[in-house]
Parts: C-alpha cells; sequence; structure tokens
C-alpha cells in the first residue's frame, strides 16, 4: 500500500528496545509482584484454617468454606455456559451474506478487529459473567444450608396451610433461583442480540426485514423464558403475600395478608400467571410461525393485565369495600397476625393480670415487713459503680473495668445474694510505656473478678466488696485468675516463648508467667510466622527474637468475636457476662437462632429494639444486630468462652427450635446438647436483656387479645425513656431478685415498666423469671395497671423526687462546689397491690473520680423518703421500723457515741481536719492522717447526732457538706492515680473526706 501519509519520506526510526537485563528485572518484578499478592490471599485463608483448628471448630470453616465454593462454581459455570452458548449460536445463525448498506460496512471494521480473537473475546466475556455470578451465589451460603438441611415446624400457615419451614426456608432460596434465573436471561437476551447485530442477523437501518428467521426465532426462545419465569415469579408471590411487609396504621412492619391481599392481590396474582404462561408458549411458538406480532400483543395484554388487575382492582377493592368498614374487614386478618407474632417471639404464653396499684393492707408494720420478703432492692448499680470499682480495686494502671458492670447471684451464708461484679481486664492505654514488645508480649491478660453485694454499702457509701484485692480473694474460693479472653482485649497477645509476661505486681515485686494453655496458633512453624506477619502487617512477626519455640498467638478475644467466628449463623446478644464456674472464669454470651420468614408474624428491627440509655451513652456496649429485620427469634443457644483458655462451648437450650435443628445438621457436632451443662454453670445462667427488649416492645401493641382492641390503639403502651439521665433513650431493663404476685419465694428476675403511649402514667409492669433452675424459667408476666385511675410512672415518680422542696434541698447541698449527683437505677416493685419505688443517689464530690452511695430514695403509694440507708427510707415511708430489722444504726452514718454540743463537735472536727492537712503537708505521714480522719468521722457524727436531738437536721446536714466541700477543695493531693498501695489508701482516705 503507498504511503498516504502526506509527509517526508525518510529511514524509519525504531524504537529502542530495553536491554535484556532490564527485561529480566522486569519480568522479575512482575512475578514477585504476583507471588506476594498470591501469599497475601494465601495468608489470609492460611491463617484462618489455622485458628478455626484452634479452637477445634474446623468443621465449620471447611463447611462454610466448601459451600461458597460449591456454589461459586456451579452457578457461575451455568451462567457463563448460558451466556456462552447463546453467543455461540447467534454467531452460528449469522447470515451468510450481510446487506451491502452502510450500516453493515461500517460493522465490517469491527467483524474483521474481532476475527482473530473472537475465542479469547468469548472466553473473557463468559469468565467475567461467570465470576459476577459465581461471587453472587457464593454469599448465599446460609440460603443454601438452610433449604438442604430444613427441619419442619410443625406449625402451618392459617391462609394456604403449608408448614413455616416453606416460608422460612424453602422460599429464600426458591426466589435466589429464580432472581438467578431472571439475570441469566436478561445476559443471554443481551448477549445474543448484540452478537446478531454485530454478524447481521438484526438490522436496525438497513432496508427490508430488521431480523432474519433465525435470529427471531432464537430471540423470542429467550423472551419466552424470560415471560415463563414471570409466570414462575407471579405463583411464588402468591406465597409470598404471607410474609410480606407492609405498611398498616395498626402496627409497624405489618406481616402477612390483610382483606385487599386475600380478596383480591391472591387473585390476581394468579391471573398474571397464567397470563404470563399463554404469553411465554405464544413466543415459542415463534419457532414456527416466524413472526413477533401473536408475542408482542400477548406481551401487550400481560403488561396492560398487571397494571389492572394487579394495581388498580386491589386499589378499588381496598377503596370501597374496606375503607368504609376497615375494623369488621380487617379483624379476622388481624387475629391471625396476632396469633402468629405471640407464637414468632415467644410471648404467646405472657400472663397478663389486672393489677390495682393500690395497697390492700392498711396495716403498715405488716406492709414494712413484707418489702423484705418481695424484693432484694439492689442500690448498687452496676452501671453507675464502675468508676468505684476503678479507683479502689484496680490496683494497677494496666487493668481496667468495663463501663457496665454485671449483675449475677453467688451464695452466701446458704442463701443466695444479688452480686455486682466484673473482671478486672488487660488496659493497654495504662501501660507505663507503650511499644511493641510490652504491647503484645509482656502485658497480656488481666487478673481475677472484683465483687460487691448488690444490696449494700459501707459505711464510706462504697461496695461492700465480697472478692477483692489482687490476687484476688474472697468469697469465690480458688479459681484461675487470669483473664486472657475479655470484653476490653481487642488486640493479639503472643505468649508461651522466651518472653516473660507479666502476671501481676504490688510493691514488693513484679511477678511473671508464661502462658500455659493450649489457646492460639503455634508459631514455631516459619509458614505460620510469614502468614501472620502478612495478615496482621507485623513484619516483626517474622524476624523478632521475642518469639521461639512454644510462642502462641491469641487473638479474637472477645467473646463476641469468638461466638460469632465458630457459630456464624447465630446473631450474638450485646452483652456478654463473666460467672466463676468449676474454679475458672467463664464468660456466658446468650444465642440466638433468628428468621424474617415466619408467616403473619409482624417483624422488628433489633438494633432498635435492644437500644436503650445504655447503649446510647456507653459505645462498648453493643446493640445486637443493628440492622437485622426479624419476625421470630429464639435464645437457643447458651454458649461459654473460658477466660484463660478460651474454649468456646455451644449448648443447645432450646431443644423444640426448628431453626437451630436446622443449623445443628448442617454443622454436626458444633452444638453440645442441653444435658451437657453443669449445675455450677447452669446457677449463673439467666434470661437474656436483649431478647426480653425485642419482647417488651412487641407486647406494647400485642398484650392485646383480640382484633378490635388492637385496630382501636386504646391499650398500646411505649417503654418509657430512663427518667434517671437525659439520654432521651428507653429505659433499660434490671434484673433482682423479686417476688411477683402468684409467687411463693423470690426469683432472679428481670424487670421494667410500660406507660400508654403519649403518657407518663404507669400501665403495665413487665418480669419474666430469669432463673433456669426453676420451673418458671422464662415465664413473663405482665402486671397490667386500671385505665380507670392512673399510677404514677417512672417519670412521674422521678419528678416528685426532684420537686420535694427537702430533697431537692439536700439535692442542692450534695451538688454544691465541684460534686456531681448521679442518680442509679430506678427499681420498680409490687407491693400488696402498690407499687414500691427504690433509686439510690450517688455523689462524686470534689476531686474524687468516682461515685460513693450517699442516699437512697423509696416512695410508695405518694409517700416519699430521702434517707441515708435504705432501711431508714422504707422506715419513713411506712411509719415503722422491720420487726425484723436489726436496729436502725445506718450504713451511711454509723451509731454515734455521747452527745454533746453541736459547737464543740464542729470545733474537734475542724481540729481534726487541720491536723489531717497538716499531715498530708509533712512527709505525707500517712498514719497521721488516718488517725485524723478518723477524728474528723467522729466528730461530724456527734455534731449531726445532737443537732438532730435539737430538731436540727437540715441545718447538721448543710454544716457537714460545707465542712466536706472545703476539704475537698483544700485536699488535691489525696486524688492520685491508683496503682499501688499506697495510692489506694490515699484514694479511701480522701473518700472518706468527702464523704463526711
Amino acid at each position: 500500500m503507498p504511503d498516504r501519509g502526506g509527509g517526508p519520506t525518510g529511514p524509519r526510526i525504531r524504537a529502542a528496545r530495553p536491554s535484556r537485563r532490564v527485561r529480566t528485572l522486569l519480568v522479575t518484578l512482575g512475578v514477585l509482584a504476583v507471588l506476594g499478592m498470591a501469599f497475601t490471599m494465601f495468608a489470609g485463608f492460611w491463617t484462618d484454617w489455622l485458628w478455626y483448628r484452634s479452637v477445634h471448630y474446623s468443621s465449620v470453616f471447611t463447611t462454610t468454606l466448601s459451600t461458597k465454593i460449591g456454589l461459586f462454581f456451579v452457578f457461575g459455570l451455568l451462567m457463563a455456559l448460558a451466556v456462552g452458548f447463546n453467543i455461540w449460536l447467534a454467531h452460528r445463525l449469522r447470515p451468510p451474506l450481510s446487506a451491502m448498506s452502510m450500516e453493515q460496512q461500517s460493522l465490517d471494521r469491527y467483524r474483521m478487529g474481532i476475527a482473530p480473537y473472537k475465542k479469547w473475546l468469548l472466553l473473557a466475556v463468559t469468565s467475567l459473567v461467570g465470576l459476577v455470578a459465581g461471587a453472587s451465589a457464593s454469599s448465599q451460603w446460609r440460603t443454601w444450608l438452610m433449604w438442604v438441611n430444613g427441619v419442619p415446624f410443625h406449625k402451618q400457615d392459617p391462609q394456604f396451610h403449608l408448614d413455616v419451614a416453606f416460608y422460612a426456608f424453602d422460599l429464600p432460596w426458591y426466589r435466589f433461583l429464580l432472581g438467578f434465573g431472571f439475570a441469566a436471561a436478561i445476559l443471554c437476551l443481551i448477549a445474543a442480540a448484540l452478537t446478531h447485530y454485530l454478524y447481521g442477523g438484526l438490522r436496525v437501518t438497513s432496508p427490508g426485514a430488521r431480523a432474519t428467521a433465525a435470529a427471531t426465532g432464537h430471540l423470542s426462545v429467550l423472551l419466552g423464558i424470560f415471560v415463563a419465569l414471570k409466570a414462575v415469579a407471579y405463583w411464588l408471590d402468591r406465597y409470598g403475600l404471607a410474609v410480606k411487609s407492609s405498611d398498616f396504621k395498626a402496627t409497624d412492619n405489618w406481616t402477612g395478608l390483610r382483606y385487599v391481599d386475600a380478596n383480591a392481590y391472591l387473585q390476581a396474582k394468579t391471573i398474571l400467571f397464567c397470563i404470563a404462561l399463554i404469553c411465554a408458549l405464544l413466543f415459542f411458538a415463534t419457532l414456527w410461525r416466524r413472526t413477533w406480532q401473536l408475542p408482542v400483543i400477548g406481551f401487550g395484554l400481560m403488561v396492560l393485565s398487571a397494571i389492572l388487575i394487579g394495581g388498580l382492582y386491589p386499589a378499588i377493592v381496598q377503596k370501597f369495600q374496606v375503607e368504609p368498614n376497615e375494623q369488621a374487614k380487617e379483624a379476622p386478618y388481624v387475629q391471625k397476625n396476632l396469633k402468629a407474632t405471640r407464637e414468632a417471639y415467644g410471648i404467646d404464653d405472657a400472663d397478663v393480670t389486672e393489677y390495682t396499684g393500690k395497697s390492700a393492707t392498711p396495716d403498715k408494720t405488716v406492709l414494712r415487713d413484707k418489702v423484705d420478703d418481695t424484693a432484694s432492692i439492689r442500690i448498687m448499680d452496676p452501671n453507675v459503680v464502675s468508676p468505684t470499682f476503678q479507683q479502689l480495686q484496680q490496683m494497677k494502671g494496666y487493668y481496667g473495668f468495663p463501663t457496665n458492670l454485671d449483675v449475677d447471684r453467688y451464695p452466701k451464708d446458704g442463701k443466695e445474694q444479688d452480686t455486682v461484679l466484673g473482671l478486672r481486664e488487660l488496659n493497654l492505654d495504662g501501660v507505663p510505656k507503650n511499644n511493641w514488645i510490652n504491647d503484645h508480649f509482656r502485658y497480656t491478660h488481666g487478673f481475677g473478678v472484683v465483687a460487691a453485694k448488690g444490696t449494700e454499702a459501707d459505711a464510706k457509701g462504697r461496695p461492700v466488696f465480697t472478692e477483692k484485692n489482687l490476687p484476688s480473694q474472697g468469697d469465690l474460693g480458688s479459681y484461675e485468675q487470669r483473664v486472657y479472653y475479655g470484653e476490653k482485649t481487642s488486640t493479639y497477645s503472643i505468649v508461651g516463648g522466651p518472653q516473660k509476661e507479666v502476671d501481676y505486681s504490688d510493691n514488693e515485686r513484679e511477678e511473671t508467667t508464661s502462658y500455659k494453655g493450649k489457646s492460639g496458633v503455634n508459631l514455631d512453624n516459619p509458614v505460620n510466622r510469614a502468614a501472620y506477619a502478612v495478615a496482621f502487617n507485623e513484619p516483626q512477626i517474622l524476624y523478632s527474637g521475642a518469639i521461639g519455640e512454644g510462642s502462641r498467638i491469641l487473638y479474637n478475644r472477645t467473646p463476641k468475636e469468638r461466638v460469632e467466628a465458630v457459630a456464624p449463623w447465630l446473631t450474638i446478644d450485646g452483652d456478654a457476662y463473666p460467672a466463676v464456674v468449676n474454679h475458672r472464669i467463664q464468660w456466658i454470651v446468650d444465642a440466638y437462632t433468628t428468621t424474617n420468614g415466619y408467616p403473619y408474624a409482624s417483624r422488628t428491627t433489633l438494633g432498635d429494639t435492644t437500644a436503650d440509655s445504655l447503649t446510647a451513652t456507653n459505645n462498648s456496649r453493643a446493640v445486637v444486630a443493628q440492622q437485622n429485620q426479624v419476625n421470630y427469634i429464639r435464645n437457643s443457644v447458651k454458649a461459654t468462652v473460658d477466660a484463660y483458655t478460651g474454649d468456646v462451648k455451644l449448648y443447645q437450650w432450646d431443644t423444640k427450635d426448628p431453626v437451630l435443628k436446622t443449623w445443628m445438621k448442617a454443622f454436626p457436632d458444633t452444638v453440645k446438647p442441653r444435658s451437657d451443662i453443669s449445675p455450677d454453670l447452669m446457677a449463673h445462667l439467666r434470661y437474656p436483656q436483649d431478647l426480653f427488649k425485642v419482647q417488651r416492645e412487641l407486647l406494647t401493641r400485642y398484650h392485646v387479645p383480640d382484633a378490635q382492641t388492637f385496630l382501636s390503639g386504646s391499650e398500646v403502651w411505649e417503654v418509657p425513656d430512663d427518667p434517671t439521665n437525659d439520654s432521651g433513650s428507653a429505659v433499660p431493663p434490671y434484673y433482682l431478685s423479686m417476688k411477683m404476685p402468684g409467687q411463693n419465694t423470690k426469683a432472679f428476675s428481670l424487670t421494667t415498666t410500660l406507660t400508654p403511649s403519649g403518657r407518663d402514667n404507669l400501665s403495665a409492669f413487665m418480669a419474666v423469671d430469669s432463673d433456669p433452675r426453676t420451673s418458671d424459667y422464662g415465664k413473663i408476666r405482665v402486671l397490667k395497671l386500671p385505665t380507670s385511675t392512673t399510677v404514677d410512672g417512672p417519670k412521674q415518680v422521678q419528678s416528685q423526687f426532684n420537686s420535694e422542696s427537702d430533697i431537692a434541698e439536700t439535692i442542692s447541698l450534695l451538688s454544691r462546689g465541684h460534686s456531681k449527683v448521679e442518680y442509679g437505677n430506678l427499681l420498680t416493685v409490687p407491693l400488696d397491690g402498690g407499687l414500691l419505688y427504690a433509686e439510690p443517689v450517688y455523689v462524686r464530690g470534689g476531686s474524687l473520680k468516682y461515685p460513693l452511695l450517699r442516699k437512697v430514695l423509696v416512695t410508695y403509694e405518694g409517700r416519699t423518703a430521702f434517707k441515708n440507708t435504705l432501711d431508714e427510707a422504707l422506715n419513713e415511708v411506712f411509719g415503722v421500723k422491720s420487726s425484723t430489722s436489726p436496729p436502725d444504726t445506718g450504713t451511711t452514718n454509723p451509731p454515734e457515741t455521747g452527745n454533746p454540743t453541736v459547737d464543740q463537735a464542729l470545733q474537734d472536727a475542724q481540729k481534726a481536719f487541720d491536723a489531717g492537712q497538716q499531715a498530708l503537708k509533712d512527709g505525707p505521714d500517712w498514719d497521721a492522717y488516718a488517725k485524723a480522719q478518723k477524728d474528723l468521722q467522729e466528730a461530724l457524727k456527734r455534731a449531726e447526732a445532737a443537732q438532730s436531738d435539737a430538731g436540727k437536721t437540715d441545718k447538721t446536714d448543710k454544716t457537714s457538706d460545707k465542712t466536706g466541700d472545703r476539704k475537698t477543695g483544700d485536699n488535691t493531693s489525696g486524688d492520685k492515680t491508683s496503682g499501688d498501695k499506697t495510692s489506694g489508701e490515699n484514694s479511701d482516705k480522701v473518700s472518706d473526706e468527702n464523704g463526711s
């Protein structure tokens, strides 16, 4: 061909080729890059496999992986074959000669350009669609396993009379297959149409026929398949009505058929199914008729029918049949929804009884005696006293407690007592010097349990510790105290090798240890070290001399992470809690099985219903499954995680749950039978909070027995906001031992209050028996207050506390200076037909960093008391002392001795205070300081006693507070970081001073 460039001719300059050395270097770099990417992918896979093997749940890893791989290849291959076959077929059906038109001439260039690469292009296209389809299918591994292993519920839906398992396990898989079929049909149609157009089978601007007979037949078959799939979709939609969510003014997230669904949509879907089937046959008929006329007419009729029959007709039925008489029309369907929702959430056996809200016993002495028999009122709020635990029992800066402590039961003198406890976990922020060795090799674990009585405070307003110090000692006996796995342990540690770990330390020495457990993954193997160096982006793991024989890496160390990893089909409760079980610290984790395919049961979003004031103000208190919408939930599994070894055990708790049985078929031998739960572990299991919060939210509407009341909305309740803080979030449920009406003895219970929608008075009190050793475990009792009279709700009670002049004045005095008043849990206790409210009040005073119990608020039937102790407050409310209580000496203020004048006592107090300040300056001299504080306390108690005798209690309180504020403001040296015995004593003494 002649040169048509139009420029000067001359010798061509050839581009300089890189030298062999450069080419070799480039090839080497390319190979290394590929190997690096391959090893990075291998490292992720290999470390996952090693971890699952280390926790003895390798079957979960292999089953999940094999299922994903199987779905990836099967559906990826099916999609690739379908698209590839249709491209090949369209190419094979191309016309031998294309029309000589401008359109075809322009396409000739593309045909000639791809001709040498047709096979490679076909392979690339089919591989791409296969990869996308395979990746999408592999994410459906849960759907596949549930379909293959589905267990019947032995309950049928009221419309189609199919087992619930069809909707929970089968229908989701059928919908996936249908969606895959639609995607395949559309992709095949597009690929075939483009191929026909490229090779002349379809023409847009050319004269004559727009499509060849072969192209017409091919594309009509694909369209027929698409329309046939639409017919299947219409048929499945009939069953989908039973699990369809819709807006309904009676409730949010309504699920199930309503009148218009059963009497319009159901018939419309059936008619549209028939029309779509006929339309598909018309498309298939073009193989013989070779014309688009009938299929196009049929498709147009199908679209028109979908608009008229599927849209307009139901709207007419709703407008002219339902709305004029909605309650009568919807009542039968609402009744089905009521029944299904109560069954799906386990609230069908809830015992709703009328409760007067007024005491039936006029004898106040009898009522006062009933209090102790009815409830163990907890004045140690686990959501408030964590800083007190931290200050008094942290011991070292590298230990810490969770923001919210836990409530459990432990025996004492043959009786169980409510106990507030927390673990002294590792806190890397408090490590003296943060570096890689310290953070991952030396400081590796926490140490010991700290526990306190839930119903008592000592004379200084502090918790009465039943397990304390370092190492921990007390009522819990001997147990393995090292905490390698905990809620605050979020980083990895390398243990068991040549580098010793800090165990615990006191003023005399630092104890070291080396991990003896078999947890974690062995790093002896250089391949393992390299894999973890890549996976954790820590190159030092590969070459550090601190790693040697016996070194093991611990990670995934929070209880929630470990249970989620070994049982990815479970939904985990937001609050794991520790217990000493068989001489070991075990984290107990509640886990749920859920589905959103329970017919007629209304849906709820778990993240919304489990949120409360604790989750709003505390980032470490997680909500369960933030966005999961479910309409069936069971606490089917109780899991434990050993705080030392990290061993995870799953126990079947709900032996009737078909969802759990399905997963146990899919993952055999991963869940132990309920009979394997030891009695010691059983004593610490409890009813889970998140399940209770979901159930209370549903019971705000679904406590009514009949559809008419449900539709009227006259009995709608709501969960009140927490009155003790300004979060504006729901009040959390509270654990305490109490006796509900109808119960013979106190039982460890989970309780909450409910108010009418939009109002603050009390509408109901709800409690569930939380002790699994009782026959009533899980029994929900709801005390329904009368609508004809009003009983004060939590917000109103809190307002009364704050509005009474004497209480308000005292609160103001307690809040003076730098002090801060903190309200504890407002507990509600049904008592003899009435409702007793009790609330501890804490003061975080002056330079102190932690709250101390200072007062207790109690109210019963309009009478309110604000006293130093619970007994004093109860005595004032009822006007009598308990016949079973010891003489009322108080806990915040011990009994006084003598009866001197107020002036003399205050002079003695000032002298003692001055002596204490001088002792702090001299050295400090802690012995002299301790003696001065003791003298100060005694002088102030004498002043209070003398003034009380003269009828001037309020004045004494003000004087005490004034003295206390002056001392606290002056004494800044006492607020030191706890970390050893000396600073701990100093903190105690400062708290004594502030308390005065």
